[in-house]
């Protein structure tokens, strides 16, 4: 058992709250590495397709393929990953991924060829899923435990805030010089924003230095508050495995980066197919990240009064209204009304997706379980692709929202089904 401190120091020396919870450091590097990691995400991705197309003279369906390649090989290194995590932290898994992101960025803006893209944006897609996403987000999750949601709804409220504060640098760079421009300066954000906060601020668990989640002490408030939250269960993964909740849990976290994630990368150019000007076609991207910025952290709240079951089913039943709209959205105001709702489901992807895990099953193997979950998603990158394809072969992306629509009604009956399982107890405190 650790010695348990009542007022323990900061563990970096570059935390300047002294009797301020160590917790929230994690969180505020969590904020800044996930907020530069949208470089490697499909919204921002999806500014870039029409200017690479014009250039370069490649098909959709071959610039998707970058990000398609990345996820592939971001879900099967998140099985090492979540280990890695769960013995060392995340660190030096997320500062590294950063480099990475960042040395990414800077081989775009000279590529010539596919096979050139895909290796550049493959890396930078694979570290920030495999590294900075995954990292942070069991970071933050082995850090709080009361208030989980809230943490992770702020974590998402950086990723969230990267979509629309970055296209608003990122455009004018385009208009005035290229593309190519664009990304270098992007390679010089993402390694502000993601090294330099996580090798500074990022730590493996309160344990380690003798805390507890949350800041809880043993006396006092602190500990009612503790035996009034509830019993946290540590599950490991051999018993998560053997659960039905945790297989549904798979399926719908498979369901939804495929139907997201492709949706983000080819929202904007739809609707420029769709003769829509430039300008307010890329405008609709910062809506629909702004949504999802204002909408995370009330959410997070939420979620910290109902099952988070209940929250992936409002994820899934906001997601389903939100490409309905989206099949007949020809004009600006509804394609507004399509980014608002679709922002308002992407912003409680942000939490809904670690807390399913981490509340059904627990931090104690949280890295692990979330590795061994991953290859099961290798079936997600999948999407950006097909919506590709179907472009390239009809047209049109009709087909692809409308099997979009069918898999987010999927992912809504597989949580109506994934009731929790009788739990191993264990104390907080332990």
């Amino acid at each position: 058992m650790p010695d348990l401190r009542t007022d323990p120091k900061p563990i970096s020396r570059a935390w300047p709250f002294k009797r301020t919870f160590y917790g929230w450091a994690v969180v505020l590097a969590a904020f800044s590495a996930s907020f530069g990691e949208v470089p490697a995400f499909g919204p921002i991705l999806g500014i870039f397709m029409k200017p690479i197309e014009d250039e370069l003279g490649w098909s959709r369906a071959t610039i998707a393929a970058g990000f398609t390649i990345g996820s592939l090989f971001g879900a099967l290194a998140s099985m090492v990953v979540g280990r890695l995590v769960d013995r060392f932290g995340a660190r030096f898994v997320v500062g590294i991924a950063g480099i990475l992101i960042s040395s990414s960025m800077l081989a775009i803006s000279q590529i010539q060829e596919p096979w050139q893209f895909w290796a550049s944006f493959g890396v930078a897609r694979a570290a920030a899923v495999a590294g900075v996403e995954l990292g942070t987000s069991i970071a933050v999750a082995k850090w709080f435990y009361r208030k989980r949601a809230r943490t992770l709804a702020l974590k998402g409220v950086g990723q969230r805030s990267g979509q629309w504060a970055l296209p608003l640098l990122i455009y004018p760079v385009m208009v005035a010089w290229d593309w190519r421009t664009a990304f270098l300066i992007l390679a010089g954000t993402t390694f502000v924003l993601i090294v330099i906060p996580s090798f500074v601020y990022l730590r493996r668990q309160p344990e380690d230095y003798g805390l507890r989640p949350d800041g809880e002490t043993r006396d006092g408030e602190h500990q009612r508050a503790s035996r009034e939250s509830g019993i946290e269960v540590q599950w490991s993964l051999a018993e998560a495995r053997r659960t039905k909740a945790f297989w549904l849990i798979v399926l719908f976290t498979l369901c939804t980066p495929f139907v997201q994630g492709a949706t983000n990368l080819h929202m904007v150019a739809n609707f420029q197919d769709k003769g829509m000007d430039n300008l307010l076609a890329v405008s609709i991207l910062p809506i629909f990240a702004l949504s999802a910025s204002l909408s995370v952290f009330p959410m997070g709240l939420l979620l910290e009064r109902i099952h988070v079951r209940f929250g992936a089913m409002i994820q899934a039943g906001v997601l389903t209204a939100s490409l309905l709209v989206l099949l007949v959205a020809d004009d600006y105001w509804e394609a507004i009304v399509f980014a608002v709702l679709f922002g308002v489901a992407a912003g409680m992807r942000n939490i809904v997706e670690t807390l399913l895990l981490a509340n059904y099953f627990g931090r104690a193997s949280l890295g692990a379980i979330k590795g061994f979950s991953a290859p099961f998603r290798m079936l997600s990158p999948m999407g950006p692709l097909f919506a590709g394809w179907v472009y390239d072969t009809s047209g049109a992306y009709q087909t692809a929202f409308i099997a979009f629509i069918g898999l987010a009604l999927v992912m809504l009956l597989s949580m109506a089904a994934a009731k929790p399982p009788v739990v191993r107890e264990t104390s907080p405190e332990r």
